[in-house]
């Protein structure tokens, strides 16, 4: 499809160690970049238990300094060779824990799924996660003009641009989201708050039921931002990731 590699554009690349025993990939979610996270950074490169972690963010293909092109269909395949490349640079020799937040979630779960034993563990951040059924509900749809809605009145250009639009179809209201994540083979922790009106919580009992192996949440009293309800909870699951 593309004459060359494309790479996503890397944000940030830290460790206090010069010898890191773990890398972290952080991936940002829908109408956003890799900035969601600055906070969250801040707080865990300066937890001292984690100086061993390698933390990296990207902006997604569409976003932030990443390439934008009407080439780009912005869908998994296009999200997901950028990605892979773009982890294939860092060149990386200790174990992967990838880090998503909404839209972001998805992409690192199919990610994992695709590239198997490269990811030792998955950490999803407000996961809006739909069923099919939900997919097919007159409410659900409403409930997605109103989060169109809300987007607007902050980024209005983004609601016409190709990458917003595709990114929304094809990878958030995916179809086979839910399943990919009941048959999930990575380590896999969900983080998502009660008070999170853009995810649908009430499917996250039963995609714990499908796949117990592999799948476990947290619920915050938060939203749906990489607020600090989420990032201390994060901190703790990097420190048994470090310590096992």
């Amino acid at each position: 499809m593309y004459s060359e590699k494309v790479y996503l554009k890397k944000t940030h690349d830290f460790c206090l160690n010069k010898e890191p025993r773990l890398a972290v990939v952080l991936i940002h979610g829908i109408a956003s970049d890799s900035t969601v996270f600055d906070n969250a950074l801040k707080y865990l490169e300066r937890t001292r238990s984690l100086k061993d972690i390698r933390f990296v963010t990207f902006d997604l293909l569409g976003s932030g300094k990443s390439p934008k092109s009407d080439e780009f269909n912005y869908d998994y395949k296009d999200q997901l060779e950028a990605l892979h490349n773009s982890i294939e640079k860092l060149n990386l020799n200790v174990p992967l824990v990838l880090v998503g937040h909404s839209l972001g979630t998805f992409i690192v779960t199919k990610y994992a799924d695709t590239y198997k034993k490269s990811v030792d563990k998955l950490i999803l951040i407000s996961p809006p996660v739909y069923t099919p059924k939900d997919l097919d509900d007159p409410a659900f749809e409403a409930g997605m003009k109103v989060f169109k809605d809300a987007v607007a009145l902050k980024k209005r250009k983004i609601l016409k641009e190709k990458s917003f639009n595709n990114s929304m179809e094809k990878i958030v209201l995916n179809r086979n989201n839910y399943k990919t994540l009941a048959e999930l083979k990575t380590p896999t922790v969900l983080i998502y708050g009660k008070m999170d009106q853009l995810i649908s919580s009430y499917n996250i009992p039963g995609l714990l039921k499908a796949n117990p192996k592999y799948l476990s949440a947290i619920k915050t009293e938060g939203r749906h931002g990489v607020s600090h309800d989420k990032y201390t909870e994060m901190a703790g699951i990097l420190e048994e990731v470090l310590n096992a």
